[in-house]
């Protein structure tokens, strides 16, 4: 999930955790703790795309890093602030629910996170909810920043900590119903147009927990798809795109394409010219794909160029996509079910 996000829930934990004895200082070292994991961003001047993306939501988001890390900084808590009414074991619990449920939150994304890093290094995603969701963070904050005007005593100070807990458990609970319901969709349209698929993946779109992307893998490409709950029909428009797999068989036992494609979890296509491969990552789908008769610029899409000597170079094409005015209000129209 985005940063602010997980700022207010590691505040939230914090405050859960030991709000009673510090006050606000629990949310803020809680925001504190829910937000060091994310701090694997900055070695990103120092790799290679392909160690980037294999090292991002790794090690700080597992579960070896918060049982490591978790007593040593309440460890530093308790030399830094020996007077504090919270001991050893609160700052413990604080970083350790800190780093885990930020970990666990954004396993309900796209991205993935690699929670038994080191002993394995596969990306655990849910796929019900958009990395930003202002339905989930915005009640959760308002929530929070009530409970910060009580005193830590006041008994409504942990009330409104919890019913910003509870409310924003919830909506991670309805979304999930609202992806086992479009699931259902795309599956029958699937069954109903004669679609022979192995596997798929159905994602929130931006934003929202409503308006549903599929993404379908078939033994020669992918199909996409889209789906509103508000839709008054249960047709399922399809988009196919084909794998072109082959284009990279003189690669694949090369260990930075091979972990490349690893990451994808076997959701890519290729398309090549002249030295340089063009490897699109489906799981995130399109900017546009919900349109209709639009093309679709993928959200993720690497060039590896091969420079010869068994030497490959990698690079992230460069976002090009603005939404306007008017690109919103047709987003939202088909949100709606307007298609």
């Amino acid at each position: 999930m985005d940063s602010l996000t997980q700022i207010v829930l590691g505040a939230a934990v914090g405050e859960a955790v030991c709000g009673k004895k510090i006050g606000n200082k629990a949310m803020l070292w809680g925001a504190i703790a829910g937000t060091i994991p994310d701090l694997d961003v900055l070695l990103s001047p120092f790799q290679d795309l392909v160690q980037y993306l294999s090292n991002h939501r790794a090690f700080t988001h597992s579960f070896t890093f918060a049982i490591l890390f978790s007593p040593l900084f309440a460890w530093l808590m308790t030399k830094a602030f020996p007077n504090s009414k919270a001991n050893y074991s609160d700052w413990l619990w604080l970083y350790f629910l800190g780093f885990v449920t930020h970990a666990l939150l954004d396993t309900f994304t796209t991205w993935g996170t690699q929670l038994f890093y080191p002993f394995n290094n596969y990306g655990f995603a849910l796929y019900n909810i958009f990395v930003i969701d202002p339905f989930y963070t915005v009640p959760f904050l308002l929530f929070l920043l009530i409970a910060a005007f009580y005193k830590r005593d006041n008994p409504k100070r942990k009330l409104f900590n919890n019913l910003g807990l509870i409310i924003s458990s919830l909506y991670l609970f309805v979304s999930l119903i609202n992806q086992y319901i479009a699931s259902k969709v795309f599956e029958d349209a699937l069954h109903k147009q004669n679609i022979a698929y192995t596997d798929y993946i159905n994602k929130a779109t931006p934003l929202n927990i409503i308006l549903w992307s599929l993404t379908t893998k078939t033994e020669d490409g992918y199909y996409f798809a889209y789906y509103s709950l508000f839709d008054d029909t249960d047709e399922v428009k399809f988009d196919f795109y084909p794998a072109n797999h082959h284009l990279l068989d003189n690669y694949k036992d090369h260990p930075k394409v091979k972990r490349l494609l690893e990451i994808t979890k076997g959701y890519y296509t290729v398309e090549k010219s002249d030295n340089e491969f063009i490897i699109r990552d489906l799981r995130f789908g399109q900017f546009n794909g919900w349109q209709r008769n639009s093309s679709g610029e993928f959200v993720f899409e690497y060039h590896m160029v091969d420079e010869g000597n068994n030497n490959l170079t990698f690079y992230q094409k460069d976002y090009s996509f603005k939404p306007d005015k008017e690109y919103l209000t047709a987003y939202f129209e088909r949100i709606t079910g307007k298609n």
